[in-house]
C-alpha cells in the first residue's frame, strides 16, 4: 500500500522536486503517492518549507514525521501544534554548496585578493601572502556544515580551531567548546567563521565584547545566521578598523533592506543568502531514506532537538 506524501512549499519548489522526489523514492523502494494536497488525515509524511502556508499541524493526526526542506529548523521547532519528529535537511548538495562558499572566501582573505581586485591605482606593491599554516581560522559550529568546512581548510594547510557547544573531536582540528572556549577560540581568529543554528542561546553571540576579543584585524564570515551577529556592534568595529572585513551572506530581515548600511559600507561584502542552497536531487534522496526508514521502523535521521532548537 502506497504511502501518502504532502509536498508542503511554495508552487515554484513543487516544480522543482516532483520528478526529483518520485524518482528518489522508486530508487529506494518506497511505494508513494506525491501530492500537494491530500485529506490531512490521509497524510503519513510532510515534505515541508517553513514559508509554506501549512503552519498547523494538529489535522495530520497519521502523519509519522515532518521532513524539512531547509537545513535550519528554527521557523517550525517552536510551532506549538507540531507534535511529531521533525527531521534536519543535510543534503550531499547543500554542503558541497557550503564548503565551497566558505572555502573560496577564506581563501579570498587569506591571500588579500580584495586589494589587486578593487585596485584603482598604478603602484606596484608586491605583498607576499602568509602561507595557509600561518593562518589561524576558527569555525564556531561544528555541526554537518561546520565540520565539513573545517576539515576541507585542514586539507588546504590551515590552522583551524572548531568550536560548539558541546564537546567534539576531530582529527587535526583544534576542538573547544563551553564559554571558555569560545573566548579561546576567538582570540586567536584571524578569519572566523560562523556557522551556528539561530537558537535562543545564539542570538547576538557575536556581540561587541566577543568581538573586541577578535585580533585586530580580524576577518568576519557570516554564512550561517542573520540574528548571531549584532550588527550595530560589528558596524562598529568595521568603522573603528578593529575589523577588517565583514563577509556576510545572511541577514536578520531578508532580502536585506536597499537603505542598509551594510549595502556601502567599503568593508563589508553581501551575497544574497547563497552560500548553500539546497539541491533537489541530493535532498530528495535524503527524504526518500528517511521515508523508508519510517516505513522499516528504523530510526529517522538528523532529527531536530526541541529542547536545543535545532
Amino acid at each position: 500500500m502506497a504511502v501518502n506524501v504532502l509536498f508542503a512549499a511554495r508552487p515554484d519548489r513543487w516544480e522543482t522536486y516532483a520528478a526529483p522526489l518520485r524518482d528518489a523514492f522508486a530508487r529506494a523502494g518506497v511505494d508513494a503517492h506525491l501530492a500537494t494536497d491530500m485529506p490531512p488525515a490521509e497524510v503519513d509524511y510532510i515534505v515541508y518549507a517553513p514559508n509554506s502556508p501549512l503552519q498547523v499541524f494538529t489535522p495530520y493526526t497519521r502523519a509519522k514525521a515532518v521532513l524539512n526542506l531547509w537545513a535550519g529548523v528554527e521557523d517550525i521547532i517552536g510551532n506549538p501544534t507540531l507534535a511529531i519528529p521533525l527531521a534536519r535537511m543535510v543534503d550531499p548538495g547543500l554542503t558541497r554548496g557550503m564548503v565551497e562558499w566558505v572555502t573560496g572566501h577564506v581563501m579570498r582573505h587569506h591571500l588579500g585578493m580584495d586589494a589587486d581586485i578593487t585596485r584603482s591605482d598604478t603602484e606596484w606593491e608586491p605583498h607576499t601572502p602568509p602561507l595557509a599554516y600561518e593562518r589561524k581560522v576558527t569555525i564556531l559550529g561544528l555541526g554537518a556544515l561546520g565540520r565539513a568546512a573545517a576539515e576541507t581548510l585542514v586539507s588546504l594547510g590551515f590552522d583551524v580551531t572548531g568550536w560548539s557547544r558541546t564537546e567534539k573531536t576531530l582529527p587535526g582540528i583544534t576542538c573547544l567548546s563551553g564559554e571558555g572556549g569560545l573566548d579561546k577560540a576567538l582570540e586567536t581568529a584571524e578569519i572566523l567563521v560562523l556557522l551556528l543554528p539561530n537558537t535562543a542561546d545564539t542570538e547576538n553571540l557575536l556581540n561587541a565584547k566577543r568581538i573586541g576579543m577578535l585580533p585586530r584585524g580580524a576577518f568576519i564570515i557570516n554564512p550561517g545566521r542573520g540574528a548571531l551577529i549584532d550588527d550595530e556592534a560589528l558596524l562598529s568595529a568595521l568603522d573603528e578598523g578593529h575589523i577588517a572585513h565583514a563577509t556576510l551572506d545572511v541577514f536578520r530581515t531578508e532580502p536585506l533592506p536597499a537603505e542598509h548600511r551594510y549595502w556601502s559600507h567599503p568593508r563589508v561584502t553581501v551575497t544574497p543568502h547563497i552560500a548553500a542552497e539546497t539541491r533537489a536531487n541530493t535532498a530528495s534522496e535524503a527524504i526518500a531514506e528517511n521515508i523508508r526508514r519510517g516505513e522499516a521502523g528504523e530510526t529517522f535521521l538528523h532529527l531536530a532537538d526541541p529542547s536545543r532548537g535545532y
